[in-house]
């Protein structure tokens, strides 16, 4: 048993010093007390010598990975601090824009710098509690790290590092998830603020687009159309109400721009005009609050009544016209069929006429008044509709290109994030693998080590077993060398009694020849007997 053991335990060497390039000092120091203590085995000729000190190093110190992670760790705390400087650099644009144009809108500054006070404060604070839960979770940490310095094989030992891992996962777990919560309101806010400034800019756009627009058109109409023929006396109430009420109120969007304004259109529309359409328009509209949207309600009704009572005058001055036209039809009928009057009555029928022709005179330049009426708001409505039409071609064109150049931009930006994604998934990757490996070489060698140190612990009692059976045996033959033991040969003496027998034998008591009923008495002492 002790040889195959040995057998066992010197192939185990062997393996460890033939196919490994690696030695621990455990190991080094078995192969050198083997060698040592056995020198003249007969499977110790099989055996590799002992490597040098010079050659055992440490497992960890040739890991792959190890200086690609150091060159990744300096090359994210220099990107670090390039994007450190250039919010610096943009922080001291921002003073210096802000501060020069202090002087000229100080409400407005006083308000922008209040509430940058605020968000500086906020961050502060947020910077601050994230800290401080990061610094707990890395104490947690650090204690399990120490527990498992001095390991105890014992369930009390083992259900209190369950604890203290399940407590730092979960504080690990809720301090991602409320990072999460934050990233996506914060990804929220800049999406609410980004369609704001879109807004805002198209508004701009607009506003510019829109003056030049209206200066063009009013010097086409100014051009094109006499003064005389668009006076306010010459048009219907109804019509000037309304004309007054569109150059008073921003035209016919209300002084939104278009976009909005169709918006606000279809949603109206698809709510039936009903209240509630306001807060899903709040919802479509960025930059538009629910005062507003009222507001613009309002004036889209009064837009609507004015527009529905301009049409009315309309059509009520195309009746009054027909009529009138159908009279001066009748009167030329009459005077046309009328019959041929006597001499006597010629002076009255020359007044009857005169007083016709000066009625059908009047009634023909009113009929041409109010075509020149009806011609000049016909042609103005038309160079309206071609304004609106033209800008709303522009917008277009300018919603084209900015739609463009988005498209461009989000391309470029989806590339350089897929890129970054990848990059970032090998760099993990690779730095998974570098982590395997290292936990790898650190348990194969914790297991080597412990391995080691059993195989160290066999062969020294097996040693010392062997030093305790020699001695034992050196003591037995000095034992024997002292007594002389000159004993001759004699088979007969299996057959004799023994000496115990033999005593034994000397004397025997009463056959059991006496009397039946004699009772046995202790015997009586010399000194008292005859008394």
């Amino acid at each position: 048993m002790d040889e195959y053991n040995l057998k066992e335990d010197n192939a185990f060497l062997s393996n460890y010093g033939r196919g490994r390039t690696e030695q621990t000092p455990a190991l080094a120091k078995l192969i050198e007390i083997r060698n040592r203590t056995e020198p003249h085995h007969p499977m110790s000729s099989s055996f590799p010598p002992a490597r040098s000190s010079t050659l055992i190093s440490n497992p960890q110190a040739g890991l792959p990975g190890r200086w690609r992670g150091r060159a990744r760790l300096r090359g994210a705390t220099w990107e670090r601090r390039r994007r450190r400087n250039r919010v610096i650099v943009i922080e001291k644009d921002k003073h210096s824009h802000f501060y020069n144009q202090r002087g000229d809108f100080r409400t407005e500054h006083s308000m922008l710098e209040e509430l940058e006070n605020k968000l500086i404060n906020s961050r502060k604070i947020e910077r601050a509690k994230i800290q401080q839960q990061l610094a707990k979770i890395h104490n947690n940490v650090k204690k399990l790290q120490h527990q498992l310095k001095d390991v105890k094989p014992t369930p009390d030992f083992v259900e209190k590092l369950r604890e203290m891992m399940e407590e730092i996962e979960n504080a690990i777990n809720t301090f991602k998830e409320e990072q999460r919560l934050i990233y996506e309101e914060l990804i929220q806010e800049e999406k609410t603020t980004n369609n704001e400034l879109n807004a805002i800019s198209r508004k701009i756009d607009s506003w510019a687009l829109g003056n030049s627009e209206t200066e063009k058109a009013f010097r086409a109409i100014s051009s094109k159309v006499p003064i005389d023929r668009v006076t306010p006396s010459t048009l219907p109430e109804e019509v000037v109400e309304f004309e007054n009420f569109l150059q008073q109120t921003g035209g016919r969007q209300g002084g939104w721009d278009d976009f909005d304004h169709q918006n606000f259109v279809k949603v109206r529309n698809k709510h039936k005009g009903k209240p509630a359409f306001m807060k899903e328009l709040v919802e479509h509209l960025p930059g538009k609050t629910l005062d507003e949207v009222q507001q613009h309600e309002r004036w889209y009704h009064k837009f609507l009544a004015l527009e529905e009572r301009k049409k009315e005058s309309i059509q009520n001055w195309k009746v009054k016209k027909q009529q009138k036209k159908e009279e001066i039809l009748k009167l030329k009928e009459k005077a046309d069929t009328a019959p041929v009057p006597p001499h006597s009555n010629l002076e009255s029928n020359q007044k009857q006429k005169e007083e016709q022709r000066k009625k059908q005179k009047l009634a023909v330049e009113a009929w041409k008044k109010q075509k020149s009426i009806a011609l000049s708001m016909k042609h103005a409505s038309q160079l309206r509709e071609e304004g609106e039409r033209e800008r709303k071609q522009q917008r277009e064109r300018q919603r084209q290109c900015k739609l463009k150049l988005l498209l461009e931009n989000y391309t470029q930006q989806k590339k350089e994030q897929e890129e970054l994604l990848r990059l970032e998934r090998e760099a993990k990757e690779k730095a998974e693998k570098a982590e395997k490996r290292k936990t790898a070489a650190e348990e194969i060698s914790r297991f080597q080590e412990r391995d080691l140190h059993k195989l160290e612990l066999k062969i020294l009692d097996r040693q010392s077993k062997e030093e305790e059976k020699a001695e034992k045996q050196r003591r037995l033959a000095k034992l024997k060398e002292k007594v002389e033991n000159n004993v001759s040969r004699d088979p007969s003496r299996l057959y004799k009694p023994t000496k115990g027998w033999e005593e034994r034998t000397k004397k025997i008591g009463p056959s059991g020849s006496g009397p039946l009923l004699h009772i046995p008495h202790r015997a009586i002492p010399s000194w008292r007997q005859g008394i």
